[in-house]
């Protein structure tokens, strides 16, 4: 199996396809938001790396049950923690707003939490098990620490993380010449998470888009999966007929699966 699938046309935006038709009734249109969250019942899906209020909308409105914020100067999705907490309003009782950052200091960590107030911090960076501790210690908030990931070795860093991190992110290994740890819209044999404690709470990230995240959720049935530079138009440049598409894949996904 080849892996990953890049350069995905976008397809007509899932409301224009599945949506109510004109004219629809406020009660007919609730129930068709309610019916698609239950779609997506025991998956958490994270659309990562938001900047603006119309791409957040659909990812909330698309079933997301988290969104990311990305505070990592040298990305392109980098946003300042004042306009991350105006924006992460919108997800109050919709979705967990994720702070990402990559081995921020207290002084940047304590920023964020003040402006934006997020539900979960991930920590993409090198930080140590030490670090966790302190960064939970300090903000009284779950920590999801980020691995790169290439070959079976690469999982074995995670025991030292068991019982510190609340959650794990699996992602790709950036290239050699990559500035960012994330985001790089590469991805990795995911097989290799078949060697997995299956008590381990992770997320798949890397690469994924609508035409690869079948595959995905066919090979490893994952707690969660993230998504960010797979629903761009350009670097940085969340599109939401993009994201209307990977939410449907996976609701497709997931509806042959349990058939």
């Amino acid at each position: 199996m080849e892996f990953p699938g890049r350069g995905v046309k976008a397809r007509r935006p899932l409301h224009k396809r599945h949506g109510a038709p004109p004219g629809a009734s406020r009660a007919c249109l609730d129930s068709a938001v309610f019916s698609w969250h239950l779609a997506f019942m025991q998956l958490d899906i994270k659309i990562c790396g938001l900047k603006t209020a119309d791409t957040l909308t659909a990812a909330l409105d698309g079933g997301a049950t988290h969104v990311g914020f990305i505070f990592f100067a040298k990305s392109p999705r980098n946003l300042a923690p004042q306009e991350a907490g105006r924006l992460r309003q919108a997800a109050k009782g919709r979705a967990l707003a994720v702070a990402v950052t990559v081995d921020a200091d207290d002084a940047f960590l304590d920023a964020i939490v003040a402006k934006m107030a997020p539900d979960m911090i991930q920590l993409h960076g090198g930080e140590t098990p030490a670090r966790v501790a302190e960064v939970k210690a300090r903000y009284g908030l779950p920590v999801m620490k980020a691995f790169p990931v290439s070959e079976a070795a690469d999982l074995a860093q995670v025991a030292a993380f068991r019982g510190v991190a609340d959650r794990f992110l699996f992602d790709a290994k950036p290239p050699k010449d990559a500035v960012l740890p994330g985001g790089n819209g590469v991805s990795f044999d995911w097989r290799l998470l078949a060697r997995l404690d299956p008590g381990i709470n992770y997320m798949l990230s890397g690469g994924l888009d609508a035409a690869n995240v079948g595959d995905a959720l066919r090979l490893t049935n994952p707690p969660g999966i993230d998504v960010s530079s797979g629903v761009e138009s350009a670097p940085g440049v969340k599109d939401k007929a993009l994201i209307a598409d990977f939410l449907d894949a996976v609701r497709i996904a997931r509806k042959s699966a349990a058939a």
